[in-house]
């Protein structure tokens, strides 16, 4: 964060329990490479493994809300330990509600972090609506923070960072990390 956050933002994030994000675009660069026996894969960025990681650790709950289905997801998704997945998803604002009834959660406590015009219902909807900095202008035009980060380079790393220094639990959640000083 470069910039200090704004009291809209940094209120916002004081809120989110929950984080949910689309695939294409945001976990992904939004590449899809299918092979010729019709296998599909997608590239990950290390770091929004370990963003997750530190979510979960700080008692967050997470999910995907992706339009498309592709088995690698669910695959990664365990991974990760996100335990809501939901694919081939045709519109992402009832499924989200259902979950959030199951959760016990508003919308106020959820950030979604989308990329294209598909995701601007639930973006509109929610208490954080962010993307990457590749997203759609549309998109851009319309959430509460644009990453630095392109989709698939780090971009769910970048929101998962700025919500919980905003939440202070950063630095408490990074600390087996820290080297000793010499």
């Amino acid at each position: 964060m470069g910039q200090p956050p704004s009291a809209d933002l940094a209120a916002r994030c004081a809120a989110i329990e929950l984080l949910a994000v689309d695939v294409d675009g945001v976990l992904t660069d939004g590449v899809i490479v299918v092979d010729d026996r019709g296998v599909e894969s997608k590239h990950f960025h290390v770091r929004d493994g370990l963003a997750y990681s530190l979510w979960h650790r700080a008692g967050k709950c997470s999910a995907i809300l992706s339009g498309r289905w592709a088995e690698v997801v669910d695959r990664r998704a365990a991974e990760l330990k996100i335990a809501h997945v939901a694919q081939g998803l045709a519109e992402k604002g009832e499924p989200l509600r259902a979950l959030l009834v199951e959760l016990g959660l508003e919308l106020r406590q959820v950030c979604f972090v989308g990329d294209d015009l598909v995701d601007l219902p639930v973006l509109r909807a929610v208490g954080l609506a962010a993307c990457p900095a590749d997203a759609v202008v549309e998109v851009r035009d319309s959430v509460h923070f644009v990453t630095t980060a392109a989709g698939g380079r780090g971009a769910v790393r970048e929101v998962v960072e700025v919500i919980l220094k905003l939440q202070g639990l950063w630095h408490g959640l990074c600390g087996a990390y820290r080297v000793p000083a010499v």
